[in-house]
């Protein structure tokens, strides 16, 4: 009934998380003035957008409550 286990046929594939190079990768370089800048004022666009989008959309979401009552009509008033 029980199969004994066959070995790994790709043994490295087992060893993987024990394995430690000896290259270093290289150093990060370090963003520019214009590509902090031209990021910081992308996010600015990006939450001045949905600001402004949510701004805009308030009255639209807001119930008026400005409106005349409902109107009877004639045929209900007389009784």
């Amino acid at each position: 009934m029980f199969r004994q286990r066959e070995p790994v046929p790709f043994t490295f594939l087992a060893d993987a998380d024990r394995f430690r190079s000896n290259v270093t990768p290289p150093p990060r370089t370090r963003p520019t003035a214009g590509q902090i800048a031209g990021r910081s004022l992308l996010g600015l666009t990006i939450v001045a957008a949905l600001v402004g989008s949510l701004i805009l959309g308030m009255p639209a979401l807001e119930l008026d409550h400005s409106t005349a009552p409902v109107q009877q009509s004639q045929a209900t008033e007389g009784r």
